[in-house]
């Protein structure tokens, strides 16, 4: 399909910006262009302008910009053309098809949308009739309210093998077919598939139903019963809740990952809207990238028990063939027994907020999973750990993420194994005072043999705040010189960042943000730093613009907490040494010392993280 540059500005023409936008962002008239506070960032007073006659908006605090078919790829999560159908659709022009069979392709997809449109309205009409009851009290039993009821839009299949297939004769019954809603066996008369359901409309991220999720109601098997694969609907490709959960996910940075649509709905009611669902299978490679296009490192939340835990690992060994640098998964682990749901129904949201607040790692998890699989009591046992680690890293095509990978596996299980006792690691690690952390494993003299620190996974999402934090406090820079010199970032393009503030400070003393700017304008990293100074998705104090007249209190609490953090990804992988060193003295001894000294390097683990919390949760500083 070729659109030419004229078709598009006649659809940008065609699309009144501000009318676009106002959908879904409070918008006031400002002269003759509107404003508004930013939706791709948090802000009090708004930056955000758009400009119905030349037909763009502008962020002039975070530098978004572009026009009704950017906002639609930005902020609405669709694809290119899929913008460019729903403008067109509004501003009534129509596509140019490719070739005639491509337009009859796409003529049918159309015809079978009506037909799913259709039976989304005749379930939703059950669902609220007599028959419907007891669907309502399935979802009033769940805690499901009545505004998610109609925000998901929950419906209900009678009991019947031809119900729905009368209902929609109008469209004939080889398109209900074709949708999926008939089941034809052989010459036999087709029949209902979903009977006897409550049904779950699946969206595509135009919100359009391309296919159904049908839960029975009482006894009987499958409990859940998908749509199959048809022209609309691809189940390894598709993910729940994305029509709702990309938007969403801009706010926010982050999407999580559950394994039904009940547990993405409970989540979405209890307000984390950023949450999708694979379909009755474990999270596939094509659905792994398509959520890699929203966030760098979602956020998998599998129910507790052994089959949510193996879908866990499951995911985890599909993405290592396709890892790439600064995409990866995280992990949480939920109560042994529970899903998202009843954590959130026994606990309260808060509870599964502090989940996701402490995320495991790709690479931790792997082992946490290897190194529980059998008890390691034997050399071959032993051996059989290394061989399972080595061949998960052959997995992995990328081979820088490999030796990176090669390395942490390899020092865990030397850690393990091998570890020397001495009387350092008998010390408590962590202190935490008034004036900041305190640690025996901060290794923060300049030698020529100082071994590097690598930063990685969760931390180096810490480390990116960090690098904006410097570039807005320059001055910060020659103060840390000894902790950021003994950095390794993972991501290259961070490490080559880290390396030019390095050097800038150290070519020049007296530095402000700007002036940094300008010498990082000469360099590679320039466009990388200038992201940086746009996001905000951690939300650390230092991260924060500060006014042009800031107190001096404030400028020195951000500053004071930039200090803190660099010191705790710094003395994190000390830490994490002497607790899994502590560890493997637990399950060789099991004696009460060893096991207190693990209790207080868990502790001093949880007392770090809690720090960097309280960091993130500040109250606005302007």
């Amino acid at each position: 399909m070729t659109l030419s540059p004229q078709w598009l500005d006649e659809l940008r023409s065609r699309t009144t910006l501000s009318t676009l936008i106002g959908r879904t962002v409070k918008v006031q008239k400002a002269g003759r262009e509107f404003k508004a506070c930013c939706p791709f960032h948090n802000e009090k007073t708004p930056s955000f302008t758009i400009n119905d006659e030349k037909g763009f908006y502008h962020c002039f605090g975070c530098g978004a910009h572009g026009d009704a078919i950017r906002w639609m790829t930005d902020q609405r999560g669709l694809g290119f053309m899929d913008a460019v159908k729903d403008l067109a659709a509004e501003a009534q022009m129509e596509v140019p098809a490719p070739d005639p069979r491509a337009a009859q392709r796409q003529e049918a997809r159309a015809t079978l949308h009506d037909v799913m449109a259709a039976a989304q309205d005749w379930f939703v009409a059950q669902f609220n009739g007599i028959e419907g009851a007891a669907a309502r009290e399935y979802l009033k039993n769940r805690g499901i309210s009545e505004k998610t009821i109609r925000d998901f839009g929950f419906g209900f299949a009678p009991d019947s093998r031809g119900r729905l297939k009368e209902a929609l004769s109008v469209h004939g019954v080889d398109q209900l077919v074709e949708a999926g809603l008939l089941i034809k066996v052989d010459d036999r008369d087709p029949y209902d598939r979903f009977r006897g359901r409550l049904m779950i409309p699946i969206r595509d991220p135009r919100r359009r139903v391309i296919a159904f999720g049908g839960r029975i109601l009482g006894h009987g098997e499958p409990k859940y019963l998908n749509s199959p694969d048809t022209p609309l609907f691809d189940k390894g490709r598709t993910l729940y809740n994305l029509d709702k959960a990309s938007p969403a996910s801009r706010q926010t940075g982050r999407i999580l990952v559950v394994e039904g649509y009940m547990d993405a709905i409970a989540l979405a009611q209890a307000g984390f809207e950023d949450v999708v669902a694979p379909l009755g299978t474990a999270l596939t490679e094509h659905q792994i990238e398509r959520i890699w296009k929203m966030v760098e490192a979602p956020i998998l939340c599998f129910d507790g028990d052994n089959a949510g835990q193996k879908a866990a690992m499951r995911a985890a060994l599909r993405a290592l063939p396709i890892l790439r640098p600064s995409h990866s998964l995280n992990f949480i682990a939920l109560p042994a027994g529970q899903d998202p749901d009843d954590l959130i129904r026994s606990e309260g949201p808060q509870a599964f907020g502090a989940l996701i607040d402490q995320p495991q790692m790709l690479g931790e998890k792997i082992w946490q999973v290897e190194f529980e699989a059998e008890p390691l009591n034997t050399p071959e046992t032993k051996a059989g750990l290394k061989k399972r680690l080595s061949h998960h890293v052959r997995d992995i095509a990328d081979q820088d993420i490999a030796q990176h990978y090669r390395q942490d596996f390899q020092e865990r299980y030397e850690n393990a194994f091998f570890a020397k006792r001495d009387n350092q690691s008998r010390q408590r690690p962590f202190t935490p005072s008034k004036g900041g952390f305190k640690s025996p494993y901060v290794p923060f003299k300049p030698m020529d043999d100082t071994k590097s620190v690598l930063i990685d996974g969760y931390d180096l999402r810490i480390a990116k705040g960090i690098l904006g934090g410097l570039m807005r406090h320059p001055s910060q820079i020659s103060k840390h010189f000894e902790e950021l010199t003994v950095l390794r970032l993972a991501d290259s393009q961070m490490q080559a960042l880290l390396s030019e503030l390095i050097r800038a400070a150290m070519r020049k003393e007296m530095l402000d943000m700007q002036g940094l700017l300008t010498i990082l304008e000469q360099t590679d990293c320039y466009n990388v730093a200038k992201g940086l100074l746009r996001a905000d998705a951690l939300n650390f104090t230092f991260n924060r613009k500060m006014p042009d007249h800031a107190p001096s209190d404030v400028i020195e609490r951000a500053q004071n907490d930039l200090a803190e953090a660099i010191k705790v990804i710094t003395a994190r992988p000390g830490l994490e040494a002497a607790l899994a060193e502590a560890t493997r003295r637990v399950q060789d001894n099991l004696d009460e010392e060893s096991y207190a000294e693990q209790q207080r390097l868990r502790q001093a683990k949880q007392e770090f993280h809690e720090r960097l919390v309280e960091i993130t949760q500040v109250d606005d500083i302007v």
